[in-house]
């Protein structure tokens, strides 16, 4: 197999995978009219057509769903092979894709980058943040970061932050004119800040325990609707109205009386935050010595303070 029809094969996989010219070549970090180019000398090479293009769709043909059965082990193999050598490098080399939450990214991944790029400057690092849920796999992501009850089962995940508490918060400017709940129940007469989860599309519930273990779920109303957690808490500060936000997002703001607890007996708790990866036979070595600077930087103090951020990321 020459170079040429290795870059060939590489290429149909990635459409064949992605079902998309676009993302193939987001992918392969190549511009689109190269994707496509390569992709027509592949089907030149063969004397057939590989996909059936329409301006909205791209779908491989039955000779295309033959040749993907077949090299595509090939393809991997290859890869895996690539991988093995790469451990014998004094500095690992190759590319590492993570999808992050907007409020993971700049709180808790943002402080990683520059050392970690320092320690392994031959490595890419592309860093996509998404607030939806994504599917490592289908979207060719090494790992992603978020909170544990969106972690798909068949993953293997590291642990970056303990579980934590939803806490309704609101500006004293806020309780001063309009009056302070006294429990859960009174936020029914309230303005209250709702979040439309990006991944669903749905209004969350407001959900509150109490030690003895007693739970109840509100289903507030309000004046805004929004789909980003910053904004959430932003509005709840320019006194807008009540917020339900992690607490570790909130913390700072209890310090410097911008906010403050309602019904602090109440709260909701949610799973801590998770570096989640495909399980595999063979771990990219990328996203190895990734995961092993994680555990080496999350014992840090100032690590393990700003780990309890990423648990704003909320799912």
């Amino acid at each position: 197999m020459s170079r040429l029809q290795l870059a060939e094969f590489t290429a149909f996989v990635a459409v064949a995978q992605h079902l998309s010219f676009t993302k193939a070549a987001v992918q392969a970090g190549i511009a689109l009219p190269t994707m496509s180019q390569t992709i027509r000398s592949l089907e030149d090479r063969l004397g057939v057509r590989l996909f059936n293009r329409t301006t909205r769709s791209v779908a491989l043909t039955e000779a295309g769903e033959r040749l993907l059965s077949e090299i595509q082990p090939i393809v991997q193999g290859i890869d895996n092979a690539l991988e093995s050598v790469n451990l014998f490098r004094d500095k690992p080399i190759g590319s590492l894709r993570l999808v992050v939450s907007r409020p993971s990214a700049t709180r808790r991944l943002a402080p990683l980058l520059q050392p970690f790029m320092a320690e392994y400057p031959a490595i890419r690092l592309e860093v996509v943040v998404d607030d939806t849920v994504q599917d490592l796999v289908a979207g060719r992501f090494d790992a992603g970061i978020q909170v544990g009850q969106r972690v798909q089962r068949d993953m293997t995940a590291l642990r970056l932050a303990d579980d934590f508490r939803m806490l309704a918060v609101a500006s004293p400017t806020y309780l001063k004119k309009h009056g302070t709940p006294s429990q859960p129940q009174d936020l029914h007469v309230h303005n209250c800040i709702r979040y439309r989860t990006p991944w669903g599309g749905t209004v969350q519930p407001w959900l509150f325990s109490k030690a003895r273990g007693k739970e109840i779920e509100i289903t507030v109303e309000g004046s805004l609707v929004v789909n980003d957690i910053d904004l959430v808490l932003s509005s709840a500060l320019d006194g807008i109205g009540i917020a339900y936000v992690p607490e570790p997002l909130a913390t700072p703001y209890f310090a410097q009386a911008s906010l403050v607890v309602l019904h602090e007996e109440w709260s909701g708790t949610l799973p801590g935050v998770f570096l989640y990866y495909p399980s595999r036979r063979q771990t990219p070595v990328p996203l190895r010595v990734f995961l092993d600077f994680v555990k080496k930087w999350r014992k840090r103090p100032m690590i393990r303070q700003g780990a309890l951020a990423l648990a704003c990321y909320v799912r």
